[in-house]
């Protein structure tokens, strides 16, 4: 990736930054997320470990632990260490810091570190501020076994919505453990809340990609460098 020839990558490049460095301490376990605003974080922390830095990471995804090698930013397992903060992005962000995630297909672990995490601090660029959720499709990790009943329930339960599995190269993607994704398009959610524990109830679903109170810091691109924002 250039940050110096594309806008839009050096915007994400400056909050992907603005994260590490306002929010990650010297001997800190940082979680780190998935995905191209995420990445910039991962440089970031990769440079304060290479000036000297004593700091270990706890990664969302197979390829976020490879970056993290590229790095040279140590790695630890979930759980081995209390994660004092994690940075991550999102596909959508509403006013009351409800987010879409799972667009890279790490919504499970994602979820887990964010939970676990004592921060958890999101980072996007402006094209992820939304009114409500749903703009994107909610993305939902499903048992493989069970993809065409989850399919069947989601149409009974949400009879205007449109459940996709995902494809990748032609394949029907996996994620890291070995489930399915659907990319659930319900239009416009009023009700984050809600919908995410409908569809959460679902036998087979083994994750639903709206996170709800977990956002503890907003940070977004802006033309005037880096906004952090204030919940609705």
């Amino acid at each position: 990736m250039s940050e110096l020839s594309d806008p839009k990558e050096a915007a994400k490049r400056l909050v992907g930054f603005a994260a590490v460095d306002r929010f990650v301490k010297p001997g800190m376990c940082v979680g780190l997320g998935t995905g191209t605003t995420a990445y910039w974080a991962i440089r970031r922390t990769g440079e304060r470990v290479a000036a000297g830095e004593s700091l270990v990471a706890v990664v969302t995804s197979a390829a976020t632990e490879q970056l993290c090698g590229e790095c040279g930013v140590p790695v630890v397992p979930f759980m081995s260490r209390d994660i004092d903060v994690a940075i991550d992005g999102a596909d959508e962000v509403s006013p009351d810091w409800s987010l879409t995630k799972g667009g890279g297909g790490a919504l499970f672990r994602e979820k887990a570190i964010a939970i676990a995490a004592r921060r958890f601090i999101v980072i996007v660029d402006d094209s992820k501020v939304v009114a409500q959720l749903g703009r994107f499709p909610t993305p939902v990790e499903v048992v493989p076994f069970t993809l065409a009943w989850v399919q069947r329930e989601i149409a009974r339960h949400f009879p205007t919505a449109k459940a996709t599995e995902r494809v990748r190269d032609g394949k029907p993607y996996r994620t890291d453990n070995g489930n399915a994704i659907l990319d659930c398009a319900f239009g416009s959610i009023a009700d984050p809340r809600s919908l995410a524990a409908r569809v959460q109830s679902i036998h087979g679903v083994l994750d639903v990609g709206i996170f709800i109170d977990l956002a503890d810091a907003v940070l977004c691109t802006a033309e005037s460098g880096v906004r952090e924002f204030s919940k609705a």
